[in-house]
């Protein structure tokens, strides 16, 4: 196994309600799959976007936050944009459900310009 770093809670947290979804996801999956993979990607309207995967995979540069049933993962360079950040999961009651990050740090890559209803545009 690799050795990782223990995230905690001011690193980033998970509402109660994310955390029961993750454990009830995390329970169908293959006993192989080491936890829930946090990565970002760019785009969006902040210039970055996040998305969640499972993993088998610990990685010497992962940070690791354990939860009872299941653990989130996050790399070094990922977690410079979520330090501070809030994973919750909202179901509105219409099959419409997804996690959400929230108190995301601002970033300064820029992106989104005329995007993310911003009103006429906003750049320049």
């Amino acid at each position: 196994m690799t050795a990782t770093t223990a995230l905690s809670a001011s690193d980033l947290e998970l509402t109660t309600a994310a955390q029961g979804k993750m454990a009830e996801l995390f329970s169908q999956v293959e006993d192989n799959i080491e936890g829930v993979r946090v990565f970002a990607t760019p785009g969006g309207c902040s210039g970055i976007n996040f998305g969640m995967t499972f993993t088998d995979q610990l990685n010497a540069n992962d940070g690791t936050l354990d939860f009872e049933g299941f653990k989130v993962i996050v790399d070094d360079a990922t977690m410079e944009y979520l330090r501070g950040a809030e994973i919750d999961f909202v179901d509105q009651g219409d099959g419409n459900a997804s996690f959400v990050f929230n108190n995301l740090p601002q970033t300064s890559t820029g992106g989104g310009c005329g995007t993310c209803g911003s009103q006429g545009g906003g750049c320049g």
